[in-house]
């Protein structure tokens, strides 16, 4: 037998078809992430590169030209006299002013609960957990009937406040502190004659930038790509937010909406061209934070 024929034979007795089984599975949910997730995706990115005809009848994974991105940018940023460069501020003044709310009410509120001493506290984690599991819809009707009760509706603070409602903020950073804060070391500052107040800023907050990290980009991820909310509170169309545009942009695309005006030079690649705009800040966020996400989330997971 030749050194071919004896290497096929050992690798026949080793590898059992039944051992194969395993990859041919994993093989083919490969292959269904492929089609349900990563070619819309590519579809998604090629399409501002298109006309509207052009999307239709070509290859739908084929690229048009960087002409036509061009345009669409053009017809996207000149709809009603550019509300689009409006919605995006508005996402930015919304997420970033919840933010730092969020920030400013769940670290403390954490720490609190984690290392304080007081009567209610199991009570309030208690109703913090519960109202971290509930589904968002769930509050929209209280806190809109609550803001039209202080006569906040329409305003920026009828985004910004209930945004800034964050109880998976607090527990995450209740976790954090509940296991990973050295408790001798808060000890030696107390002997050394430092206030809460010192512990918290000085020792407890600087240790915690991975979780607040972690916090921070959970808070205004969530609220950039709210859309609920927003749709109910804002009746004015320049107050949107780039979420609750893009579904404005969508009726006014002729080829979703029969009714909508054939003159406004909305189709489907300004529309996809709205879309990746709409998640560009997430996509750079995550880009760029990617470090402290990943040591935030292994944040109390031991108590060394």
């Amino acid at each position: 037998m030749t050194q071919t024929t004896l290497f096929l034979t050992a690798v026949r007795r080793r590898v059992h078809p039944s051992k194969s089984l395993p990859f041919l599975v994993v093989g083919l949910l490969l292959a269904l992430l492929l089609v349900f997730f990563v070619l819309p995706v590519l579809w998604l990115l090629l399409a501002p590169s298109k006309t509207a005809g052009e999307v239709v009848r070509d290859n739908p994974l084929s690229f048009g030209s960087f002409h036509q991105i061009g345009t669409a940018w053009r017809h996207l940023f000149a709809f009603q006299d550019g509300a689009m460069t409006r919605w995006l501020l508005n996402s930015a003044i919304y997420s970033g002013g919840s933010l730092v709310l969020t920030l400013a009410v769940s670290v403390p509120a954490g720490y609190a609960l984690a290392l304080t001493k007081f009567r209610g506290r199991k009570t309030l984690l208690v109703i913090t957990l519960v109202t971290m599991i509930m589904p968002q819809a769930t509050l929209v009707l209280p806190i809109f009937l609550e803001l039209n009760r202080f006569h906040l509706i329409g305003t920026v603070w009828s985004v910004i406040l209930p945004f800034s409602f964050y109880p998976f903020g607090v527990y995450l950073v209740y976790i954090y502190f509940g296991s990973s804060l050295p408790r001798d070391l808060l000890s030696a500052a107390r002997i050394d004659g430092c206030t809460e107040w010192q512990l918290f800023a000085r020792i407890a907050l600087p240790l915690a930038k991975p979780v607040v990290g972690l916090v921070a980009f959970f808070s205004f991820v969530g609220n950039w790509n709210n859309f609920f909310l927003p749709y109910l509170v804002l009746p004015n169309s320049e107050q949107f937010p780039v979420q609750v545009g893009l579904n404005q942009l969508l009726t006014s695309t002729p080829s979703f909406n029969p009714v909508a005006g054939a003159g406004l030079n909305v189709t489907i690649p300004e529309l996809a061209l709205a879309i990746l705009i709409a998640i560009l800040p997430v996509l750079v966020l995550f880009v760029f934070s990617q470090r402290t996400l990943v040591s935030g989330m292994l944040a109390g997971s031991s108590k060394e």
